[in-house]
């Protein structure tokens, strides 16, 4: 009667952790492949992606040794709370909308890139690096194009939250694609890190 009780009071408290599980976790990987995927849309082919981990070297946790009964159980039910979660949609009509936006300007921002006069930030949007780098003249219109680029990253970090119930993971979703951005830039390309600047 005992052991019946103890398993039953161990199935309920992993249960109950399983639920919360599914309730905190961030796909860290599947959110890296769909940063991936619209960065690439977004730049074209001087994007360089890179690899990123298998999703099971990922948010491991609560190892406990496979001889125990409980640890058992909890080994198997903390990957069905994981799979819940396991892909990031990143096809609702607001995301659709803002990358084709994104798209369509890059065309206007890439020779800023190149010249060195904007660069990536730390935090997933752009800025000026150089602004000698631009003429006077056109200081108005980079000026202008690098505050809709940034407008639009900031709704599309919000809208790919939503789009998946969990609007808590946007400074999730922006962290991740600040790293995928850098990564994925052009040679030649500033990014900041660190607080300093280098260049791809």
């Amino acid at each position: 009667m005992r052991l019946f009780k103890w398993l039953t009071g161990t199935v309920s408290g992993l249960m109950l952790v399983s639920c919360v599980t599914i309730n905190i976790y961030f796909p860290a990987a599947a959110a890296e492949k769909a940063a991936d995927i619209i960065i690439e849309d977004v730049w074209g082919p001087e994007t360089q992606p890179q690899q990123v981990p298998d999703e099971e070297e990922q948010n491991q946790s609560f190892i406990l040794p496979h001889k125990d009964i409980a640890a058992s159980l909890f080994n198997w039910l903390i990957p069905q709370a994981q799979a819940a979660q396991a892909n990031i949609n990143i096809n609702s009509p607001a995301i659709n909308a803002l990358q084709a936006q994104m798209k369509a300007r890059h065309d206007n921002l890439k020779p800023y890139y190149d010249n060195g006069a904007i660069g990536l930030t730390n935090n997933g949007l752009i800025t000026l690096h150089d602004a000698k780098a631009i003429s006077l003249k056109d200081r108005n219109k980079v000026n202008g194009l690098v505050a809709e680029e940034n407008k639009d990253r900031k709704a599309l970090y919000a809208e790919i939250a939503r789009a998946n119930g969990h609007p808590e993971w946007q400074d999730d979703i922006q962290d991740t694609f600040a790293k995928r951005w850098i990564s994925n830039a052009a040679k030649g390309w500033w990014y900041q890190q660190g607080g300093s600047w280098k260049q791809k």
